[in-house]
């Protein structure tokens, strides 16, 4: 074997084992995660019966707020809009901190960035286990959301990578580690709370375990991961750094991709910014009924945790089996045909799912909410990758991250509003309908000129 043989051989072998450090890392990170998902209507409806501290005094706020308007007070639906509340505050603090923790890292370092997140949500889990008033439960999600910068750092690990094959693998094993991620962890959660021995708050197994995972992360990262960011190529000056990464936490240079400095034809710049618009309203209409989803179950259907967490599971292996079988099966520049189908899909689906009298209307919308979730932000990236040059694909995709991070700050707490407004069947109805924007963007995208 020549020597360039084996330099090649040895940087794939070093390739495979960052994947794998990546995607277990990863994996651990979101078991914990996701395990509160299925808990959260419980958890707030804890709170409201138990908690005399800051959950009263904001439902006493609400309740002033609804008699100003007319509105009669409905206390089932203030844990519909404390939980949105709680979700879009968690992923404004990520969407801010993000950019920031993947600057830190260009200029230290991934492994140390990597390590200083993985502390940050063992702090967050174990103050959630702790958690005896709504006080610390806030605390623990604004911890948690400020901490969870380590998913771009994983993306950022993976595109340091020098073989565009293992780059590819590498992100296809990060959406792997999403899928089990999101299948498996709320079902572990939901279980957890089937046990509880006397005079422990319901949640604390599922906050231990989370804390568990994050511990058993932060080992294996110590372990197991090797810095793939070599001195000489990291930022010399914070300074520059930071301000780049401004261009990822202001709205108006991220809609307009002003990060991205090379010059493009008008049509294939216009493209890049719709395209944009299109995931950002996506997304923004997706998370929030995403998001009130488990609380109309609560409510409509009286699912229990573990009920919760049997949905989500279905969920997500419906998810897995579309992702493994169709999406990467997509022809290339097919991409936006299947985007503008699920789309359209997912007016209907939304509108089964807020208006369904039983459980087979409901399983009908979730099949097709399910299918959109498992195309729409796959075959969206996909496209966005091919702008720009190779030395702006990590830039383009980090904008791209950021505004699906701003979507997701503010999509929760405005469909919570307008649940706890109107209802869920309005609600629903609503934000099925403005899917009709992101349908219309796309029909309206010109074509590029072949020069562009």
């Amino acid at each position: 074997m020549s020597r360039e043989d084996q330099v090649a051989r040895t940087a794939e072998e070093n390739s495979s084992r960052v994947i794998f450090v990546v995607f277990l890392s990863l994996l651990l990170d979101l078991l914990g995660f996701t395990l509160i998902l299925p808990l959260l209507p419980s958890i707030l409806d804890h709170f409201s019966k138990n908690d005399d501290g800051l959950y009263k005094r904001v439902q006493a706020g609400v309740d002033w707020f609804s008699g100003s308007l007319g509105i009669p007070p409905e206390r089932k639906y203030n844990s519909v809009l404390f939980g949105g509340l709680i979700g879009s505050l968690f992923s404004l603090l990520q969407f801010l901190a993000s950019p920031l923790t993947g600057a830190a890292s260009d200029s230290f370092g991934r492994r140390p960035a990597l390590l200083a997140t993985a502390l940050g949500l063992i702090a967050s889990y174990a103050l959630w286990a702790v958690s005896s008033s709504f006080e610390l439960f806030l605390c623990s999600r604004i911890l948690g959301g400020i901490s969870k910068g380590n998913v771009s750092l994983c993306t950022a690990i993976v595109a340091d990578l020098q073989c565009p094959k293992a780059r590819s693998k590498g992100m296809a094993m990060i959406g792997l580690a999403f899928s089990l991620g999101f299948t498996l962890g709320p079902m572990l959660g939901a279980f957890l709370v089937l046990e509880t021995e006397k005079d422990q708050i319901f949640y604390a197994r599922a906050a231990i375990f989370a804390t568990i995972f994050a511990v058993a992360d932060f080992l294996f990262i110590s372990a197991c991961l090797p810095e793939t960011l070599p001195k000489e190529k990291r930022v010399s000056s914070m300074i520059c750094s930071f301000q780049s990464a401004f261009n990822l936490i202001s709205p108006w240079a991220l809609f307009r991709f002003s990060a991205v400095h090379q010059k493009m034809g008008g049509h294939t710049r216009d493209n890049l910014q719709i395209l944009g618009l299109v995931y950002f309203l996506y997304l923004f209409l997706f998370s929030g009924l995403e998001y009130t989803l488990g609380f109309l179950v609560h409510q409509h259907f009286q699912f229990s945790s573990l009920e919760q967490g049997k949905m989500f599971f279905c969920i997500g292996v419906t998810m897995a089996v579309i992702q493994g079988g169709y999406t990467r099966q997509i022809k290339p520049g097919a991409e936006l045909r299947v985007v503008k189908t699920a789309i359209m899909l997912s007016a209907p689906g939304f509108l089964l799912i807020g208006w369904s009298p039983n459980i087979i209307i409901l399983g009908t919308g979730l099949l097709f909410y399910s299918f959109a979730a498992a195309v729409v932000v796959p075959c969206l990236s996909t496209v966005v990758s091919g702008y720009g040059l190779d030395s702006q694909k990590g830039t383009v995709m980090g904008i791209l991250r950021s505004l699906g991070a701003l979507a997701r700050s503010l999509g929760p707490v405005v469909s919570a509003t307008v649940y706890w407004l109107a209802g869920a069947e309005v609600c629903f109805t609503v934000c099925a309908s403005l899917f009709l924007l992101p349908f219309v963007l796309l029909r309206w995208m010109p074509k590029p000129n072949k020069e562009e």
